[in-house]
């Protein structure tokens, strides 16, 4: 029997009336996972969905309209599939379990389908696209993804990348960054390589970190199996055996992303991800991650997947900044 189909095992919804529903699980460790520490999770949920909920024993009960009842209702299978899966309910779990449930007749399993197992957690697609990337990250040679800051593109391609490094799919994991956001010449900062190119990289390292373990992360970046570089110290090479990311890279000219691009070598995946709206460079015409995209959108060897505020996964307001800077970019245009 898979864990998806153990669903109706560990829940059971009881509709009390029109605006209440009892719903009970069984399984303690799950329900505490659910409801969280000081109940915060619960809390969370009800003011997502604008119901009432109060929770005793192994029962939890939820008032309000009947269609509120039902996003609950969903979010809280969604909650159970994830900790049959994974064992551990995160804050992020609760946002998502409400968002991809709002129009109740999607199936929020779709979520798991692409799954990435890691040493320290189990990471699952937050949204649509997340998930047509990943997809894309593990049977396409070359991805490029275009969206704003908080959509999961550099996360996520860490992910697929390390994790087919540990099951020896590939021998390297390679990331890159233009080094230009401080708006200092490598040379001029203090140390060798590795701590001149640190502070550009900081992100792809929180990730490594946050799925891998710091240990585990430095002694294979000691061993060389992860690699860290500028992309200036990407020419000349051949990359065979390895997946490499260039991060950042609406902060790259077009003649610096087709010097990555030519870089693919035998069993080699490469991923281009970059947001268009932040580009750091002094001459912004100057950057090639949207020149690219219309250059190569015809190859069909190539996946493009391009995420907008819907896919944003970090805190919530993030999404609405979001949304008010293009508005007002398209205000300004008019």
């Amino acid at each position: 029997m898979s864990e998806i189909s153990k669903l109706d095992q560990n829940l059971i919804i009881k509709k009390i009336d029109s605006e209440t529903v009892n719903i009970n699980v069984p399984d303690n460790e799950m329900l505490m996972s659910i409801v969280g520490q000081f109940d915060q999770n619960l809390k969370e949920l009800a003011k997502l969905t604008s119901t009432s909920v109060f929770f005793r024993g192994n029962s939890i009960t939820c008032k309000g309209k009947r269609e509120d009842i039902q996003i609950f209702c969903e979010a809280m299978k969604f909650l159970i599939n994830k900790h049959l899966l994974t064992k551990i309910i995160e804050k992020e779990d609760i946002i998502l379990s409400v968002k991809k449930n709002i129009d109740v007749k999607k199936s929020n399993i779709k979520s798991f389908k692409q799954l990435i197992k890691t040493p320290r957690k189990y990471v699952i697609a937050r949204s649509e696209k997340q998930s047509d990337y990943i997809k894309a990250l593990k049977e396409n040679d070359i991805v490029m993804s275009l969206g704003p800051a908080g959509t999961g593109k550099s996360f996520l391609a860490v992910s697929v990348g390390v994790t087919m490094l540990i099951e020896k799919k590939i021998e390297r994991v390679i990331l890159s960054r233009p080094a230009v956001e401080a708006g200092e010449k490598l040379g001029f900062l203090p140390g060798d390589m590795k701590e001149k190119v640190d502070p550009y990289l900081r992100p792809l390292y929180d990730a490594l970190y946050e799925l891998f373990g710091p240990d585990k992360i430095d002694k294979k970046i000691e061993t060389g199996e992860i690699e860290i570089a500028p992309l200036a110290f990407m020419r000349g090479r051949t990359l065979k055996n390895c997946f490499a990311i260039l991060d950042e890279a609406q902060n790259a000219t077009e003649t610096q992303i087709k010097m990555f691009l030519t870089r693919i070598g035998e069993n080699s995946k490469l991923v281009v991800n970059g947001d268009p709206s932040q580009i750091d460079l002094i001459n912004k015409s100057q950057s090639g991650l949207i020149k690219t995209k219309n250059i190569l959108k015809h190859l069909k060897e190539i996946k493009f997947i391009e995420f907008d505020y819907n896919d944003v996964v970090r805190h919530p307001l993030v999404s609405k900044i979001i949304r008010a800077y293009q508005k007002q970019s398209t205000d300004d245009n008019d």
